[in-house]
C-alpha cells in the first residue's frame, strides 16, 4: 500500500497535494491508505511523494471542487478515500460522474455535503459572541460543531463581523479576527469563553418580548434548534417558562381588545449636535440617529466619515457599499481598495484625508444571497444633504475631491456634467477649492481590462491635481 496523509485532515489544499501526486503516478484508488497524521496506520507503506510522476495533471470539472471541500469537513474516516475514488474516475472514463446521483459513491459524496452543510447553518445561527471582560470592540464566542466546519464558515463571520475583533473557539479548532486577517489555531475548552454579559441579558428580555406564544410547535423548534445547542444560547433559558406558559398568553391575547394598526411608527425629528460639542464624534453621533428618509430601515448602521478634523483634503464618494455597511467605514470594498492604490501611486497618505460619502445608508436589492448597489433617490439625497453640509463646516477643508455623480451634485448642484467637467478646478460659494472625478466603482465596472487600465489611468490622472494643489495651497 502507498501512505497518503493528510494534514490537517478537513483542509481541501493538504487533500488535494496528495490526490494531484496520486493522479499523476497513475496509482489507483484501492492501492493507497489514506491517513489521518493523529490515527496513522501501524502498517508501513512507501509515501505519496516517493512516487514519479508518469503523466500530467488531468482537469478536473469545477462542480468537484466546492464538493470536495466540503465533505472533506465532514468527520467520516473515508472520506479522503471516497474523494480519490470519485476523482479517478472523472479523470479517468465518467467525465459526468457527478451527475448521476444514484451513483454509489456521488450518493454518498452528496450525503455528507449536505451533512455538513446543515451543521454550517446551524453555525451561523446559533454562534453567541461575548464581550470580553476590559476589552474595547472584543468578544468570544463558544460552540461546539459536529464537523470540522471551522475554516469553511470562518469568512462568513469576518463578512458579517468585520467592524469588531472577534474569536470562535471549538474543542478541535479556532478562529481569530483583528480587523484584518483571519488567524487559525488550536481548539480550546469553553472556559476560555467569557461568561454571561449585560448584552445577553438585553437579548433574553427582547427574546422574551418578541416570543409568540400563538406560533408553538415545540416538535419543530426542536428540529430547527436541537437541543444539544441550547446550552450555549441565552434564550434557551426561557424557553422552557415560555412554553408552559403559551397557553395563557394566548388566551390573552385572543381576549384583548383589538386595536387599529397605525400605517407608520412616527419618525423622530432630525437629531442635532450638541451646540458646545462641535466635533466630529458629536456629528457622528446625531447622524447614527437620523431618519430623514427610509434608507435606515434595510441599513446595517449609518457610515458616516472618518479621517482628521482639521483635514486639509475632504473626499466625497456617492454612497456605502456592502462592505461599508457591514464594517461601518468608507471606502474599504473594492472601490475603496482601488482608490487606495490610486493614493499609494501618488504618494498620498490616506491617514491624512477625510473621507465620506453624499449618502450615509446604503441603499441596495437583494438577489438571492446577494445585496445590490441601488442609486439613492433625488430625496434621499437631499435628505442626506445636511450631514455633507455639516462634516464641511466642521473640517473646513481647503481642498474637495467629489467622486461620481451623486457627489459631484451634492457639491456643485444640478446640472453638473461629470464626464466633461471632471478635473477642472471650481471655487466654491466659502472660497474652497473643488474638483470631481469619476467614482472608483465606475473604473471597475468598464467591460475589459484594457478599458479597465485606461480608467484607472485617467482617475489617477485626476487625483495627481491634489498633489499640484496641495503644493500651491
Amino acid at each position: 500500500m502507498i501512505r497518503a496523509i493528510v494534514d490537517p485532515p478537513w483542509d481541501f489544499s493538504a487533500w488535494r497535494a496528495q490526490a494531484r501526486m496520486a493522479l499523476r503516478g497513475g496509482i489507483e484508488p484501492a492501492s493507497i491508505d489514506w491517513q489521518d497524521p493523529q490515527h496513522l496506520s501501524l502498517l508501513d507503506g512507501l509515501a505519496l511523494n516517493a512516487i514519479p510522476a508518469r503523466i500530467d495533471a488531468p482537469r478536473v470539472p469545477r462542480a468537484f471542487l466546492p464538493l470536495a471541500a466540503r465533505v472533506l469537513a465532514h468527520r467520516e474516516p473515508q472520506r479522503h478515500a471516497l474523494l480519490y475514488r470519485l476523482l479517478w474516475r472523472m479523470t479517468h472514463s465518467e467525465p459526468h460522474l457527478l451527475t448521476h446521483v444514484t451513483d454509489r459513491d456521488v450518493h454518498r459524496a452528496r450525503e455528507l455535503e449536505k451533512a455538513v452543510r446543515r451543521d454550517a447553518h446551524k453555525m451561523k445561527a446559533f454562534v453567541r459572541f461575548r464581550a470580553v471582560p476590559g476589552e474595547d470592540n472584543a468578544y468570544v464566542a463558544w460552540f461546539e460543531p459536529v464537523n470540522n466546519i471551522v475554516d469553511l464558515v470562518a469568512p462568513f463571520f469576518m463578512r458579517r463581523f468585520a467592524g469588531m475583533r472577534w474569536a470562535i473557539l471549538t474543542p478541535d479548532r479556532s478562529v481569530s479576527w483583528d480587523l484584518q486577517t483571519l488567524s487559525f489555531g488550536h481548539g480550546a475548552l469553553q472556559s476560555d469563553a467569557p461568561g454571561d454579559d449585560a448584552q445577553e441579558s438585553l437579548w433574553r428580555t427582547y427574546y422574551a418580548n418578541i416570543f409568540n406564544p400563538a406560533r408553538t410547535n415545540p416538535r419543530m423548534m426542536r428540529q430547527e434548534m436541537p437541543q444539544k445547542y441550547w446550552k450555549n444560547l441565552p434564550e434557551a433559558q426561557l424557553l422552557p417558562d415560555l412554553l408552559r406558559n403559551a397557553g395563557h398568553r394566548v388566551r390573552d391575547m385572543a381576549e384583548r381588545v383589538p386595536q387599529p394598526p397605525r400605517r407608520r411608527i412616527p419618525l423622530p425629528p432630525l437629531p442635532a449636535p450638541d451646540p458646545a460639542d462641535d466635533s466630529l464624534a458629536a456629528l457622528k453621533a446625531a447622524a447614527r440617529e437620523c431618519r430623514r428618509c427610509l434608507l435606515w430601515e434595510p441599513a446595517t448602521q449609518t457610515v458616516f466619515g472618518e479621517g482628521p478634523q482639521d483635514a486639509r483634503v475632504m473626499i466625497v464618494g456617492e454612497q456605502p457599499g456592502d462592505e461599508e455597511d457591514l464594517s461601518g467605514r468608507p471606502f474599504v470594498g473594492p472601490a475603496g481598495k482601488l482608490f487606495n492604490g490610486a493614493l499609494a501611486e501618488l504618494g498620498i497618505d490616506r491617514a491624512q484625508i477625510y473621507i465620506t460619502n453624499a449618502v450615509k445608508h446604503f441603499k441596495f436589492e437583494r438577489r438571492g444571497k446577494f445585496r445590490l448597489h441601488r442609486n439613492p433617490e433625488p430625496s434621499e439625497r437631499a435628505a442626506c444633504r445636511i450631514w455633507l453640509e455639516r462634516e464641511l463646516a466642521t473640517v473646513r477643508p481647503h481642498i474637495v475631491v467629489c467622486m461620481g455623480a451623486t457627489a459631484s451634485e451634492a457639491v456643485f448642484g444640478k446640472g453638473f456634467r461629470l464626464l466633461q467637467e471632471r478635473g477642472v478646478w471650481r471655487t466654491l460659494v466659502d472660497g474652497t477649492r473643488a474638483f470631481a472625478t469619476v467614482h472608483p466603482a465606475w473604473v471597475l465596472r468598464q467591460r475589459d481590462a484594457t478599458q479597465r487600465d485606461a480608467a484607472y489611468r485617467n482617475l489617477v490622472d485626476d487625483l495627481r491635481l491634489l498633489v499640484s494643489g496641495t503644493a500651491e495651497d
